[in-house]
Formats: C-alpha cells, sequence, structure tokens
C-alpha cells in the first residue's frame, strides 16, 4: 500500500498531477486544495497519498496534509460518496469549513458541492457529525507541499493558460463546460489582475457558479 509519495512534479494539472520518481512517472488525483499549494513544475513535491485498488484500475490520490488525507478517507466511508465525489468537496471546503458544516448541521453547505445533492449532503452530516472531531486541524501552511516556503509569485502559478487552467479545474469539478467558460471570463473581465492569478480565479468562478444555483 503506497502511504507517501516524493519525487519531481513533471505535470501540474487541476486535479491531476504527475510525479516521478526512479524512474517512474506517478499519476496522482487531486482536490483543488492540494493542487493550490503544489510547488512549480519541475521541483521537488511531497504527498501524503490513499491508493484504491478496483477491478480494473489502481488510483493514486494525493493530499498536502494528513488532515486532507483523513477527511478523504471520513467522506469516503459515507455511504454513495465515493473518490470523485470526496476530492469534488475537499476541493470546495477546506477541512476546516467541512468540520464546520458538519457540526452545524449545515447540509446546505455541503449540497451546494457540485454533484453532492441534498440526500448525499445530509448523509454526510448525520454519519460523520460523531466523527470529525478525530480531524487533528491546523491553521493552512505557509509552506510549499515540497517543505519551502511559499511565496505569492507567478513561479506559484500555473506556467501558461491560467483561464483554460481554470475552466478546466471548474469542469473537473462537475459544471458543465459552457457554465464554467462563461464564468471564468466574467470574473476575468471583471478584474484584469485576477486573470493571472490562477488559484483566485477558480474560487471567484466557482463562487459565481455557486451564486447562481
Amino acid at each position: 500500500m503506497i502511504a507517501t509519495l516524493s519525487g519531481t512534479l513533471t505535470t501540474r494539472d487541476a486535479g491531476r498531477i504527475v510525479v516521478e520518481t526512479a524512474g517512474v512517472g506517478y499519476e496522482v488525483l487531486i482536490p483543488l486544495s492540494t493542487y493550490y499549494k503544489l510547488p512549480a513544475s519541475g521541483e521537488r513535491v511531497a504527498l501524503e497519498i490513499r491508493q484504491v485498488v478496483r477491478e480494473d484500475a489502481l488510483l493514486l490520490y494525493g493530499f498536502s496534509s494528513t488532515t486532507e488525507k483523513r477527511s478523504f478517507d471520513l467522506l469516503m466511508s459515507v455511504q454513495h460518496v465515493g473518490p470523485k465525489l470526496a476530492l469534488a468537496i475537499l476541493s470546495v471546503l477546506a477541512p476546516e469549513e467541512l468540520v464546520a458544516a458538519i457540526s452545524k448541521g449545515d447540509v446546505e453547505r455541503i449540497d451546494a458541492v457540485p454533484g453532492v445533492g441534498p440526500k448525499v449532503a445530509e448523509r454526510v452530516v448525520r454519519e460523520l457529525r460523531d466523527k470529525v472531531g478525530d480531524l487533528k486541524l491546523v491553521a493552512p501552511s505557509s509552506l510549499h507541499a515540497n517543505g519551502s516556503p511559499r511565496q505569492a509569485s507567478p513561479e506559484n502559478a500555473a506556467p501558461a493558460g491560467p483561464l483554460e487552467q481554470a475552466v478546466s479545474a471548474l469542469i473537473n469539478l462537475g459544471m458543465k463546460p459552457i457554465e464554467a467558460k462563461h464564468a471564468v471570463e466574467s470574473v476575468a473581465n471583471a478584474d484584469e489582475t485576477t486573470a493571472g492569478n490562477l488559484e483566485i480565479l477558480i474560487r471567484k468562478s466557482l463562487a459565481v457558479l455557486l451564486g447562481e444555483k
């Protein structure tokens, strides 16, 4: 069972990365919360890994912290919540926000995540209410996933095409392509400085889309 993975970040896409170590490239699926904390392509990265074995595939899911990984495990324990939906929830709600929503019984907050639905949101709250206390929540890290200090610079963003990257990330969360494209374009047109910052672009676009639902 693969528990952690470290190596060179060779592919850096929203929702999917490739980490090369010992001459082997490992495809790892990640939530947006982890994507925001990745170093630039070509740098070293270290991730917590949850390995999921299926009849037809062996999939690796990566996280920037043990808290994110534990949150993923808890979500996966809920009936009708699979890996893809668990990643979608963590892409919208940080572990701290997820715990707050569950503790307050805020079904609507969880239901707002694309693809969840009210019934699944109710199950998440009901089945995890007594379990979220096990999560050891800490303040958001100021470090890269490779342990180096994070800097608010272009090196920490995707090397090119932030608009396309943002649209792709929203589609991976279950948004319709045309809706994702319109939301990203509206946010970018409203503030030109946002267009070059992928993290802010995704967050604001997501807020627009969720506000319209």
